[in-house]
């Protein structure tokens, strides 16, 4: 049947698959971001979900979402407002329905729309019958019904059949997108391999939600997006964790050293521990300890062993591994400790994002124990900034703590796959000398990094621990000019680091009446918020992203100096601002957060900064 639709086209939109903890939003979010994707759009996706494992059926806190803005220009973040809406119960429409936009779709599976449910969603009337929904298209499809009459001949079970209402739902998206259907249905087969039933299952409930918005009439035009123009190249989309995973996996493949995994399951950055343990083909070794405190453990003794090794957590976790840090810390050793920060304290909220945790990695251990302090910015970029940790805690002798967080964790957005060329050298500390001139804490003149010797290695046969060390032997002392001299020259060598940071960038103004700071995952709004103040006009307004924390780029306060007024923006109280207090006091710092453990909206950071150019 062709097409006889209007077509609309849009430079961008935003869509919110949301449902049932068990509906399987996830899994639609997904499929559309790949059929998305090998459209050639650019997109940034955030999954939402309780933190229980089986929420109360019909609840709103079971509700699970999966949003996705795409574009035919560079996107960076998931979208505030949502062109389009799919609710698959009343709990789904009544968490969501704040999100959709003036005039946006709602896509409704209205036989879940029961009295039961309605009840649960704290809704006395059925929305989609009572007119509360005139500003916006509603589309009330029979998701569950229609699901169940295409699947009636294959032999599945209720609660199977009823699964399948998702597929239906995305089958609709397919069409008001324009996406074709048959790359979907190859994944299908690919993912479902040896399971007919499913196969078919799927398949026919797209079909079926395909065809049946093909036939009405609430949804009168289709939308095209074009596909953005971003550098040529093979992509895929990626996940933070996965990105981290792999550049860490990259790293070790570029040093020539073995990738080693120490770490204990944890949400939400159990995921890298799952990518890496399957790259065994690749050398990896990984071992899931019984604790946090034997997994950083455990990792600093591959690292003495000569292993490039990490171990991942969250911030209940780096809590019990503080300890352990600052004997990598004294010791001198390479050691990636990765924070997947999660909304706290204690339990908080592990399912959601937050920016909790920069203290703790600049201060949480106990004596003068300083370390690096890196952050990435989007989903992507989790594999360069997995990559750079692992390179400076190599070519320094030094743990490095690399911050990511829940949202750029689950989140996805295309990533070009580099070749191994394109990465930097990794410049190992080697020692060139004599054996018998080497000892322990001998160190490279220019960076202060101790040189980097395998224990057992004939002639450079030594221990290390947790005692103060003497310069150069490493002998056990209790001197205290030689303690002071050590807590001063581990401090340089972090310092020192700054030579070889990147200098600090800035888009937008130059300079001018206000520089709009952010680390690490504020970066996506932030950017976001300036490129449209710059598109509206606003000539004067800079922003500039930090993902070296410490040490600080060399040009910070170069930078800084250029601007009238800085504004920091943090998912925080302003634990970022703070520590520029510590570093650049001649400087004054306004601050604007968010502690609600979702990300910022583009919106919230343009009125912030509106208020402030009118003020």
């Amino acid at each position: 049947m062709p097409d006889t639709k209007s077509k609309m086209k849009m430079r961008k939109a935003v869509v919110r698959f949301s449902g049932d903890s068990g509906d399987g939003m996830q899994l639609t979010g997904e499929i559309f971001s790949q059929s998305s994707g090998s459209a050639g759009n650019d997109l940034t996706t955030i999954p939402d979900f309780p933190a229980e494992i089986r929420a109360p059926q019909g609840s709103i806190g079971g509700v699970s979402s999966f949003q996705i803005q795409i574009g035919g220009t560079e996107i960076y973040t998931p979208g505030d407002e949502v062109d389009v809406l799919v609710a698959l119960n009343p709990a789904a429409l009544s968490a969501n329905l704040k999100f959709l936009k003036p005039g946006g779709t709602v896509i409704a599976d209205r036989d879940n729309f029961k009295k039961k449910f309605l009840k649960k969603a704290n809704y006395d009337e059925n929305p989609l019958e009572d007119g509360s929904l005139e500003d916006y298209q509603v589309l009330a499809a029979p998701a569950s019904s229609l699901t169940k009459e295409a699947l009636k001949n294959l032999g599945l079970d209720m609660q199977s059949v009823t699964r399948s209402k998702n597929m239906f739902a995305l089958g609709i998206v397919y069409h008001l997108f324009n996406r074709p259907m048959e790359p979907t249905i190859d994944f299908f087969e690919k993912k479902f391999k040896g399971k007919p039933k499913v196969i078919q299952a799927n398949m026919r409930a797209l079909k079926a939600g395909y065809y049946f918005a093909e036939t009405t009439d609430v949804l009168p035009a289709s939308i095209v997006i074009p596909p953005a123009d971003l550098p040529k190249g093979t992509y895929r989309n990626i996940n933070g964790n996965t990105a981290i995973a792999w550049g860490a996996l990259a790293a070790a493949e570029k040093s020539g050293k073995k990738l080693s995994l120490s770490s204990y399951p944890i949400t939400p950055a159990s995921e890298i521990l799952h990518e890496i343990a399957a790259r065994k083909d690749q050398g990896a070794i990984v071992l899931q300890a019984e604790d946090e405190i034997a997994a950083v453990c455990a990792a600093i003794g591959a690292s003495y062993a000569g292993n490039l090794s990490i171990t991942s957590t969250s911030g209940p976790g780096i809590s019990l591994k503080t300890e352990a840090m600052g004997l990598a810390v004294i010791a001198e050793l390479p050691l990636v400790i990765i924070n997947v920060q999660r909304s706290g304290p204690s339990t908080g909220l592990p399912t959601k994002t937050e920016q909790g945790d920069l203290a703790q990695a600049l201060y949480g251990r106990h004596g003068e124990a300083p370390l690096i302090v890196m952050a990435a910015s989007s989903p992507d970029d989790c594999f360069f900034y997995g990559y750079q940790a692992c390179r400076v805690a190599m070519e320094h002798m030094t743990p490095v703590v690399l911050l990511s967080d829940s949202y750029l964790a689950s989140g996805k957005s295309p990533w070009r796959i580099p070749s191994l060329d394109e990465l930097p050298d990794i410049q190992l500390p080697e020692y060139e000398g004599e054996a018998e001139d080497w000892a322990p804490y001998l160190r490279d003149p220019e960076f202060l990094n101790r040189y980097w010797k395998i224990p057992g290695e004939k002639g450079y046969e030594h221990r290390i621990g947790g005692l103060e060390k003497e310069d150069i032997s490493g002998h056990l002392t209790y001197d205290p000019e030689n303690h002071e001299k050590m807590v001063h020259l581990r401090q340089e060598k972090i310092d020192r680091v700054a030579k070889k940071l990147p200098s600090q960038e800035i888009t937008g103004a130059q300079s001018g009446n206000l520089l709009v700071v952010g680390w690490g995952s504020s970066y996506g709004a932030i950017n976001s918020a300036v490129i449209e103040l710059l598109e509206e006009g606003h000539e004067n307004v800079g922003f500039t992203n930090f993902n070296y924390l410490s040490p600080l780029p060399e040009n910070t306060a170069e930078i800084f100096e250029k601007f009238d007024r800085i504004l920091v923006c943090e998912l925080n109280t302003g634990q970022f601002a703070n520590y520029l207090r510590t570093k650049l006091p001649m400087f004054t710092y306004e601050q604007f957060n968010k502690n609600q453990a979702q990300p910022f909206f583009t919106s919230e950071i343009k009125s912030e900064i509106i208020k402030i150019l009118e003020a």
